[in-house]
């Protein structure tokens, strides 16, 4: 399966539930420059965790039309959600500066880094002004991108998964979370805060070699070392599926009566997780931790199934992936106009957080 986003991204957004209800719903402040670190916090009345009223920041284009080409890693609701932040930058640049950005948006329908690459070869033949690929595999494919940016493209790494200068990738800059590894970190150690300090915990990471999933598991196992009382018990891959993180746990809780804990790094398995607790009647003796704004998620969050979620502003990733393709379309460097990582925010929601996410996110209201 292939979703394409063509001008303006009209083809598909309008099919869109995730976020729609509540794009009237979330107002702040102008957004900060993204530039600084991003901090994830537990969520209260004050805290924005997604900013939908973004608006274009000063620079003036060059160009009054660009063509961008984005790849990510998988069809998917996280990306149908950066997604909507494409189309709003898109349609702001249209309508406030006369600015047609053509974009097509496309992934697989299961995680692949070579058909990542295959796509990154074919993008190069039609003549983008940038290239953005969210990155499947470092390893396999900074050589694909290099090859790119040695023949004269320019490309982008945007989303949840950068492949870096340090990875040894050529790159012209990245848009995304750049604190995967302090994210699980984070989800971690409230986890053992809830459980004291003891307990086994069993991880479910995602999709082999995605730098996001990986590194989160890092930070995941940086934390337990750190606790005495608690060891990872089981740990496994479910390639970012609902239906294999849900079979993983029903192995786990078979094979570990006492588990006490689930640590999730991606958006998926935290449904997963809690389908296959709440059908073993363990709610409220397994605590789960995930990422990410799942309405079902949402729904376990709020009932206390999930003890917490770690929410990224999707919307935010798409909205800057867009102001910096510009940029690097009309030659701006990073360090002139913007950084070499745009950082963007996760924020850390419990119980008491969730009916307002659900609220906001999808109209949802009890």
């Amino acid at each position: 399966m292939m979703v394409k986003r063509g001008r303006r991204g009209a083809l598909a957004l309008a099919a869109l539930g995730v976020f729609a209800l509540g794009l009237g719903g979330c107002r702040g402040e102008t957004p900060p420059d993204p530039s600084p670190a991003a901090v994830s916090q537990p969520v209260d009345e004050e805290v924005q965790v997604v900013r939908f009223d973004r608006e274009l920041d000063g620079y003036a284009p060059k160009q009054k039309e660009y063509s961008f080409y984005f790849t990510y890693k998988t069809v998917h609701p996280w990306w149908d959600a950066v997604a909507l932040g494409i189309e709003d930058a898109a349609r702001q640049y249209e309508e406030e500066r006369g600015v047609v950005i053509d974009y097509e948006y496309l992934a697989p329908s299961a995680a692949s880094a070579q058909d990542q690459i295959r796509r990154l070869e074919e993008a190069a033949g039609r003549d983008f002004d940038v290239i953005g690929v969210d990155v499947a595999d470092v390893g396999a494919v900074t050589p694909a991108i290099n090859a790119l940016m040695e023949a004269g493209h320019k490309v982008m790494t945007f989303s949840s998964s950068d492949a870096s200068r340090e990875d040894g990738c050529l790159r012209i800059a990245y848009v995304g979370n750049t604190h995967n590894f302090e994210d699980g970190a984070e989800l971690t150690q409230a986890l053992c805060e809830k459980l004291e300090g003891r307990g086994k915990v069993a991880v479910l990471v995602g999709t082999p070699g995605a730098p996001c999933h990986e590194e989160r598991a890092l930070g995941v196992q940086s934390v337990i070392e750190q606790h005495p009382g608690m060891e990872i018990v089981e740990l496994e891959y479910d390639e970012d599926t609902v239906e294999k993180a849900y079979a993983y746990t029903k192995q786990f809780l078979e094979r570990h009566p006492d588990l006490a804990g689930i640590v999730c790094c991606n958006m998926s398995n935290p449904v997963g997780a809690a389908r296959a607790v709440i059908e073993a009647g363990r709610q409220g003796q397994v605590v789960i931790v995930g990422m990410d704004h799942d309405q079902e998620a949402l729904g376990y969050l709020r009932d206390g199934t999930i003890y917490a979620l770690g929410v990224q502003d999707c919307y935010s990733i798409g909205f800057d992936t867009v102001q910096v393709a510009v940029m690097i379309a009309d030659g701006v460097l990073p360090g002139e106009a913007y950084p070499e990582k745009t950082q963007e925010t996760t924020t850390i929601v419990y119980q008491n957080g969730a009916a307002d996410m659900l609220r906001t996110l999808y109209g949802v209201i009890d």
